[in-house]
């Protein structure tokens, strides 16, 4: 009888941990599958992004020779160096580069015509063909071969993005532009580059001539000013709560209140900038200096939780002994506390200057989402942030836009990985372990 009981509860025993066992592989399996669930998400956004992002950082030329026609341009005679410039801006280069279309393609004779061939290359080639006068007077009256701006349509189609086997009512080419594209291929005239623009230029309404310059100067100065407030503020506070504020019920209330407000959706901050800075404030709107107030106050729980907890782990002997040998309670927190605490200070303040360098909906609530075409020279000019730029370009219509911003999106990540990558290296290098 005894050995039939001991055989039962062995079976029992083996049942259950067989049914332990079970649930152990089913949980290591659901985490597994959560697991590669997300990095295949991850994988075909990346992919995604890259394959039309990287052909974003690429433009289309089309060289031509184009006439400097002295009976446009005019008599320079007599001009000192500002009365020149001020006469090459103002003579019609739109007309020296369809006349040297014309001149190329000389059976083009109909007004529509000659409009769509001059659209094969974009509105920014007149400024090309000013900048070219400007710099070289002895240009005027002589043929110069010039590698000219395609448009954007045309850049699509060379990059592969609009098919030619599609109706021509369904593509923003013509039958007939393709055909002097295909005469333009043939002589090697159509050249593919590197887009400078891209960095080097605001933003704009043609997309081959939009760039992000713009916007990311207007990030540069937004996040300065919020790392100009953020920083000593949040650390000081820190500081003070941890090493210098009595427990009590009302320091209790502000730590509660810290890391809810931690939690609270960013727009939430928007709305207080709009209501704080710009009407109560009547700050200028759509400033870098308003939308880093603004970012300053979203990353302030941050930096202050990231401080405390670095604080916090500086062991208490480090405290004692500096007090012992004769140092004040405020010396020993910043001769030896703070200094030992600044890795992890810095970690948690480069993550919530990351969390701020993309956001975008405190931005839009305090205007920062205005078309801004001149790059911001300081923190009271309009400006925007490369997060709203990625915004409005998502909502354009214009195909070429489309590459534009999966292209800002790559800049823009590959600025948070060097941002959180700083912040693992700063912590690995400077930690140290009690």
């Amino acid at each position: 009888m005894t050995d039939l009981k001991q055989n039962t509860a062995s079976l029992k025993s083996q049942a259950r941990l067989k049914k332990r066992y079970r649930k152990e592989r089913l949980f290591k399996a659901i985490g597994l599958s959560g697991l590669l669930s997300g990095l295949l998400a991850l994988t075909i956004m990346m992919i995604s992004i890259l394959s039309t992002g990287l052909s974003g950082f690429s433009e289309t030329r089309i060289k031509f020779d184009i006439y400097m026609d002295p009976e446009i341009i005019g008599s320079t005679d007599g001009y000192d160096e500002t009365e020149y410039r001020d006469h090459i801006a103002q003579i019609n280069h739109s007309t020296l580069i369809r006349n040297s279309l014309k001149i190329k393609f000389s059976d083009v004779k109909g007004r529509r015509d000659v409009f769509n061939l001059q659209k094969l290359v974009s509105s920014g080639s007149r400024e090309e063909v000013r900048r070219l006068l400007i710099e070289d007077k002895n240009l005027i009256g002589k043929t110069i071969a010039m590698d000219l701006l395609a448009s954007s349509n045309v850049d699509m189609y060379v990059k592969g993005q609009i098919s030619r086997d599609v109706n021509q009512s369904e593509r923003k080419i013509s039958d007939r532009q393709l055909a002097w594209l295909d005469i333009l291929e043939s002589e090697g005239r159509i050249l593919k580059g590197f887009n400078w623009k891209f960095f080097s230029t605001g933003d704009s309404r043609e997309p081959e001539l939009a760039g992000i310059l713009g916007a990311a100067m207007g990030s540069f100065l937004t996040l300065l000013v919020t790392l100009l407030i953020a920083f000593p503020i949040g650390v000081a506070s820190a500081l003070y709560l941890e090493e210098f504020a009595p427990h009590n019920k009302w320091t209790d209330l502000i730590e509660i209140n810290i890391n809810n407000l931690a939690a609270v959706p960013s727009i939430i901050f928007g709305l207080l900038g709009l209501a704080i800075f710009l009407n109560v404030f009547n700050m200028p709107r759509s400033a870098p200096l308003v939308g880093g107030l603004t970012l300053a106050l979203m990353t302030l729980p941050t930096i202050i939780i990231s401080s405390r907890a670095a604080i916090r782990a500086v062991p208490p002997s480090i405290r004692d002994a500096a007090i012992g040998m004769g140092a004040s309670n405020l010396q020993a927190q910043f001769h030896h506390v703070l200094p030992l605490s600044m890795p992890g200070i810095m970690t948690g303040t480069i993550i919530g200057m990351a969390q701020a360098l993309g956001e975008t909906a405190p931005l839009l609530m305090i205007g920062m989402v205005a078309f801004i075409v001149d790059v911001p020279q300081g923190v009271l000019d309009a400006a925007t942030a490369l997060p709203v730029q990625i915004f409005l370009w998502a909502d354009s219509p214009e195909r070429g836009f489309m590459e534009k911003t999966s292209a800002a999106i790559i800049v823009l990540l590959v600025f948070l990985i060097m941002m959180n990558g700083l912040a693992i290296w700063v912590r690995h290098k400077f930690e140290k372990r009690w």
